[in-house]
């Protein structure tokens, strides 16, 4: 099972624990439609043709243009549609739609997406969201971006923060992951490409003193993005200490962060943040941004640095791993401020959204 994006996971696992409730029959769209919830990572029959479209933009828009064709002659006319992934597909009719709105980066931040996904969203966002009958967010940092840029009432935004399953992020005993990592180090996870700052993160890296260096490496997780050949050449330059493991299975990634001496989340730009909510409930000392919702997740188990200071965001790291008692201190707040996330309550407020907006 590899590790799913942020908004692969939370589709995921709503759609999991609302199966669970058997409270709606529910249908799947993959391109067709299912009545059985597929875990995204299994589907590798899609992998191979995945790979190879994601290298061509061409290919990219034949992709986006089926699910639209087949969802035209292929649907059956639903009671409530819920779109977890920004734009409500053309031809798939319901009597209500939901849609699930992360973050405005398409808008704020194009820099940090490739040109026909841009291209995508200001083509068709603004056009299909007008179609929501509500809008979910997760932050209120969120909620008051989408409030300032579309015409919605606020009533008909609703904040649901996304949940963490407490079965798979915790803290374990057994801590053998199956390959080699450093008896001691920093960790990151995200997709390597541009809005996740690790060239930030890698140069603050690189500026600490020699001695911190060669007591605690720097492992990165995640899968390579697009826009990451300046990454990609600064982990080349420093094999010796910085250690890149590609994507890693979830329960690998909990263990991982178990071990972690420090996790660092120095990202631009998040609606949310899951990666500093599973390190948390993993027990790790959390170093993150202090920008868009993230303040929101960690609260005060975490030190906070500006994304865009690269001295800061050092200090910060040299400041945590320097304090033991710190440490400590980070581990128990970050433990009891996890425990206040969880997927069932999550899909619990989600029901609730979609049976007021059916009896409305």
């Amino acid at each position: 099972m590899s590790t799913l994006t942020g908004i692969g996971r939370y589709t995921y696992e709503i759609a999991k624990q609302i199966e669970k409730t058997k409270e709606f029959k529910c249908n799947y769209f993959y391109g067709y439609y299912s009545k059985k919830l597929l875990h995204p990572s299994t589907r590798e029959d899609m992998k191979f043709f995945k790979n190879i479209i994601v290298k061509s933009p061409f290919l990219k828009r034949i992709a986006r243009k089926v699910p639209i064709l087949s969802s035209k002659l292929f649907a059956p006319n639903f009671d409530i549609y819920w779109q977890p992934n920004f734009i409500p597909t053309d031809g798939l009719e319901a009597q209500k739609i939901v849609t699930s709105v992360h973050d405005f980066s398409f808008i704020l931040h194009k820099k940090f997406h490739p040109k026909e996904r841009i291209e995508y969203f200001e083509k068709k966002f603004f056009k299909n969201i007008v179609k929501s009958d509500v809008i979910i967010t997760g932050s209120k940092f969120s909620k008051q971006e989408i409030l300032e840029r579309l015409n919605f009432d606020e009533s008909k935004v609703k904040v649901i923060y996304h949940g963490i399953d407490h079965e798979l992020f915790k803290v374990y005993n057994n801590l053998n992951v199956g390959f080699k990592l450093p008896n001691k180090f920093i960790f990151s996870v995200g997709s390597i490409e541009p809005r996740k700052n690790l060239i930030g993160l890698l140069k603050a890296y690189n500026s600490l003193d020699s001695k911190i260096k060669n007591e605690y490496k720097l492992v990165l997780a995640g899968f390579k993005g697009w826009e990451n050949s300046e990454i990609m050449q600064l982990i080349d330059n420093d094999k010796e200490n910085i250690h890149y493991i590609g994507f890693i299975s979830d329960v690998e990634l909990s263990k991982v962060y178990n071990l972690a001496s420090c996790f660092v989340f120095p990202s631009f730009y998040e609606g949310f943040g899951l990666p500093v909510l599973e390190a948390m409930a993993c027990g790790a000392p959390v170093v993150c941004s202090d920008s868009s919702s993230l303040p929101e997740v960690g609260d005060n188990a975490v030190v906070y640095c500006n994304p865009y200071d690269i001295n800061d965001i050092k200090e910060k790291i040299k400041l945590v791993l320097s304090d033991a008692i710190l440490q400590q201190e980070m581990r128990a707040k970050g433990l009891q401020r996890a425990k206040k996330f969880s997927w069932e309550q999550s899909a619990k407020e989600h029901i609730k959204v979609f049976r007021e907006v059916l009896n409305h």
